[in-house]
């Protein structure tokens, strides 16, 4: 499974390279069994036919770039069409959205940028569950002890300040008829999308963190480390893993593939104080 790398942090003054992937993202994606591929922003559209015909699904991170002009927005968007016309083949492939990912997702699909201001910049938070949840592919095996878990406790973090009110959703005929919501949010007066998946295709998005209950370590509101959020948490990346399993993609050889493998690279420890633990960069 791929994730896709994107431009530095403006505040990531010592960085490594010209791009970063938190390192957050492939222990999530690890942990559930899988080996990820990173994907490096800026290279031709040829190179990322290529990586795609040879991984098994895509993550799109969380992070901070302008997901309407950025590079990684670019990559974003050359995946996501490669995605469309695959499934559309009955080839399977699946796209994980976390948080920046969820909201690449909305504006790649409704192409226009519906996302409104919401004060969730650092709190923990339980799901309001819409009726269709237990029904739908994400959650319909997640045991019955986690979904009330995640219904009733604050467990799932938190750290955007942009999101996708369900009054902005309900008004987009491509969002409304592409996605179905399976929980929302309300801080404040509004009311936010909080966990969505395609209709048609396995395309799945989380507007709050799984990864960061496991995997980030900081002293700040919002960071959650439970028994609870920690097994909801990896039943997100199992399930992804499990959709991953489905796809018949693959490297042309054993030696291509070990050249594309994340353990190419070497995860740099931030500290506590940075906004990820560990990234990984790249030129």
């Amino acid at each position: 499974i791929s994730v896709l790398a994107q431009e530095i942090l403006q505040s990531d003054y010592d960085a490594k390279g010209s791009s970063y992937i938190p390192a957050s993202y492939v222990k999530y994606l690890e942990g559930a069994g899988a080996r990820v591929v990173p994907i490096r922003i800026n290279l031709k559209e040829e190179e990322y036919q290529h990586i795609f015909d040879s991984i098994n699904g895509l993550l799109l991170p969380g992070g901070d770039v302008d997901i309407e002009k950025s590079q990684f927005t670019r990559a974003a968007r050359i995946f996501y069409n490669l995605a469309l016309k695959a499934n559309d083949a009955g080839d399977y492939f699946p796209i994980w959205g976390t948080c920046q990912g969820f909201q690449q997702l909305s504006v790649l699909t409704a192409n226009k940028n519906l996302l409104t201001l919401t004060d969730t910049k650092a709190v923990a938070l339980p799901l309001t569950f819409t009726p269709v949840a237990r029904s739908s592919r994400l959650f319909r095996n997640f045991p019955k002890d986690v979904m009330q878990s995640l219904s009733q406790e604050n467990i799932t973090p938190n750290f955007h300040q942009w999101s996708v009110s369900t009054a902005n959703f309900t008004k987009n005929d491509a969002l409304r008829t592409f996605y179905r919501v399976l929980s929302t949010n309300t801080v404040g007066k509004i009311q936010f999308v909080s966990t969505m998946e395609a209709y048609r295709y396995p395309f799945y998005a989380v507007q709050w963190h799984p990864e960061k209950t496991q995997y980030e370590w900081k002293n700040k509101a919002g960071m959650v480390h439970s028994t609870s959020a920690v097994r909801a948490s990896f039943y997100t990346a199992s399930f992804f893993v499990s959709e991953a399993m489905k796809s018949r993609h693959s490297f042309s050889s054993s030696v291509e593939e070990a050249s594309a493998l994340i353990y190419n690279n070497t995860a740099v420890y931030k500290g506590s104080d940075a906004i990820f633990v560990q990234n990984y960069y790249f030129d």
